[in-house]
């Protein structure tokens, strides 16, 4: 036999035995890796490795918090592949793309510690820098599922969205280093427990602690009924019947944001003279005849819908609005012109950079108004201790 011919069987065999031991002591190392997270922990079932084509794919990855009571894991992906991406690679660029099968992603919000399941207490950008050994330029997810459960914990009331599609395409900015926010961001989503369906759509930059961003955000035809509880809740009224969507833009840069949310009912009902199978109090009773008496005069006859325009700006611990703007938005939407569900496009990347602007101006006033102040304290001092020399040489020379 040739020697080039056994240095070839020679690579064949190195190969084939890579090819079966790497899976296993990938494997391993996640587990290992997974296995103490602090308040969580995580396990892998199985890895399956293509040398050739640079594949590398992860099956039933599970996280779940320790001590909790949440039965549920906090993720639990069946399927994520993870691959090199050819065209960056020719860019001179080793990044590749993660895209998940059904993945579910269970939230629980409680001040109670063990009923609490947010994940805020990893570090995720670390988690991934190690479970996927190279950057990561596009993510995709499908099919997936996400519980928040007691997202308002005082009404104990859930939103769950499903057939949820996830699509960040340059992350890494290999293809546009030059824009500002270069990351196209897509999602689409069932909300079926409250019914409707939920469409985002951004552009973003991704390679920040808190991200730019400006993005749309439609949540349409919600049934009004599947929200009684926040109702009851915080209007002591309850809705018959109904629609509501929701449409916002929003823009945010270095944490300041700026943007509006705008809410539209369509053939809202609230009051109902007899509500069968229910005790209802005196006070609801004419808080609902109210309400329905105001949405008459307010609503926007030929829509059957009363709209509004909620204005926001601040920061992400902070955000403001004022009283005025959404009380024209709705006499606006009834007597001059109905909103649509269409967004305004009238909130741009640029309204959050010159949002920044305003605040650092602002704070450059109010130390000038602080410094101006302070000066002015000391040349009050000043003024008080020439008069207190002043007096004490007075009562020296009368003396």
């Amino acid at each position: 036999m040739k020697r080039s011919t056994k240095i070839i069987l020679a690579v064949v065999v190195v190969l084939i035995v890579a090819r079966l031991l790497l899976p296993y002591f990938v494997l391993r190392y996640l587990n290992k890796l997974m296995a103490d997270m602090g308040s969580y922990t995580g396990h892998v079932e199985d890895v399956d490795i293509a040398l050739v084509t640079g594949s590398y794919q992860i099956k039933d990855l599970r996280i779940r918090k320790i001590n909790g009571k949440i039965k549920e894991p906090f993720l639990y992906v069946p399927k994520i592949d993870l691959s090199v991406e050819w065209p960056s690679l020719f860019k001179g660029a080793l990044v590749g793309e993660v895209e998940c099968y059904r993945p579910e992603l269970n939230f629980a919000f409680s001040n109670n510690e063990q009923a609490s399941q947010t994940g805020r207490e990893l570090d995720w950008t670390k988690l991934v820098k190690d479970i996927l050994p190279i950057q990561i330029n596009r993510f995709a997810a499908y099919d997936g599922k996400i519980d928040l459960v007691n997202l308002f914990e005082a009404t104990k009331t859930d939103l769950s969205l499903e057939k949820v599609a996830l699509d960040i395409r340059n992350i890494r900015n290999v293809e546009d280093k030059e824009t500002r926010l270069p990351s196209p961001v897509t999602a689409t989503g069932d909300v079926p427990g409250w019914g409707g369906t939920m469409k985002f759509g951004a552009g973003m930059y991704l390679l920040k602690p808190i991200p730019d961003f400006n993005y749309n955000l439609s949540f349409d035809n919600l049934q009004l009924v599947k929200l009684n509880d926040l109702a009851r809740k915080y209007g002591n009224v309850d809705f018959e019947s109904g629609t509501i969507s929701v449409v916002s833009e929003m823009a945010m840069y270095d944490g300041r944001l700026v943007g509006y949310f705008k809410p539209l009912t369509k053939e809202m009902k609230i009051f109902k003279l007899k509500e069968p199978g229910e005790d209802r109090k005196i006070g609801r009773f004419f808080t609902e005849l109210l309400a329905e008496g105001g949405t008459a005069i307010l609503k926007n006859q030929k829509r059957d819908q009363v709209a509004t325009r909620i204005p926001l700006r601040g920061t992400v611990e902070k955000t403001q609005t004022e009283v005025w703007p959404i009380i024209i938005g709705v006499l606006r939407n009834a007597y001059v012109e109905a909103f649509t569900t269409e967004f305004d496009n009238t909130v741009t990347f640029k309204d959050a950079v010159e949002n920044l602007k305003e605040d650092y101006k602002e704070k450059r006033r109010e130390k000038k108004a602080e410094r101006k102040e302070a000066r002015q304290e000391r040349k009050e001092e000043r003024k008080q201790k020439r008069e207190e020399r002043k007096e004490a040489r007075k009562k020296e020379k009368d003396g």
